[in-house]
């Protein structure tokens, strides 16, 4: 049996399901259990951010870079949350200094996917970014969704890149829908002393334009010392 923090929590359309993972807390290896679970597993093992979750995880025999974080799953038990320094600690130790170094790809400003061809040899990083170069936007075509600028500490700015973190969306739905104005989800955010976002790629895609590769996501945003309580648990 393996332990890990839940570091990700991740919405799709279908709301039935959602993609969890986690960073085993002996090791540091990231693990991202499959299958999917649904959104009953999920509530009956009170999944949230900071949860502290045992399994016996093992690496699917179909695993594809860049998402070697793929294991199978069994015996999923709750074991409770981490605290606040737990949950920033996990977080700190397996950040990379930017998203490049991270996927150890070159990216231009503004580039939201990765090519096929340059396939990273991982899908999930975490990174810190300063809170002032951080800024939550609503969709330019879906006003149902929300999307996140900022500039990380390469100085490399990246735009409206999709908002996965399912308790995040859902606390900016459920308070802002439609009101395209989210200066207080801002405003509570820079003004952290620190916040990490955990950054994820999706599965194999090509867009209207014929774009093939893996669009980067927000899998998480996470701030310390305050955070947004109602979609969190480390305390």
């Amino acid at each position: 049996m393996r332990k890990i923090i839940v570091t990700d929590l991740t919405r799709f359309s279908n709301r039935e399901i959602v993609c969890i993972a986690g960073i085993d807390v002996d090791n540091g290896e990231c693990i991202r259990p499959m299958p999917y679970l649904n959104i009953l597993q999920c509530k009956i093992l009170n999944l949230l951010p900071g949860a502290i979750l045992s399994g016996n995880f093992i690496t699917s025999p179909n695993i594809e870079h860049p998402h070697t974080e793929d294991m199978n799953h069994q015996n999923l038990h709750f074991h409770g949350h981490c605290s606040d320094a737990e949950f920033k600690q996990i977080l700190s130790k397996s950040a990379s200094q930017n998203i490049e170094h991270g996927f150890e790809v070159k990216l231009e400003d503004r580039q939201k996917h990765i090519p096929l061809e340059s396939k990273p040899s991982k899908s999930l990083i975490t990174i810190s970014v300063n809170p002032n170069a951080i800024r939550i936007v609503q969709d330019q075509h879906n006003p149902k969704k929300i999307k996140i600028h900022f500039t990380d500490n390469d100085h490399k700015e990246y735009s409206f890149l999709a908002i996965t973190d399912l308790g995040f969306h859902s606390y900016a739905e459920n308070h802002y829908q439609g009101t395209n104005n989210y200066n207080e989800i801002n405003l509570v955010i820079q003004r952290q002393e620190e916040v990490f976002l955990r950054v994820g790629l999706g599965r194999l895609y090509e867009n209207q334009q014929g774009k093939k590769g893996f669009w980067i996501q927000i899998n998480g945003i996470y701030s310390f010392p305050d955070y947004f309580k109602d979609v969190r648990r480390y305390e």
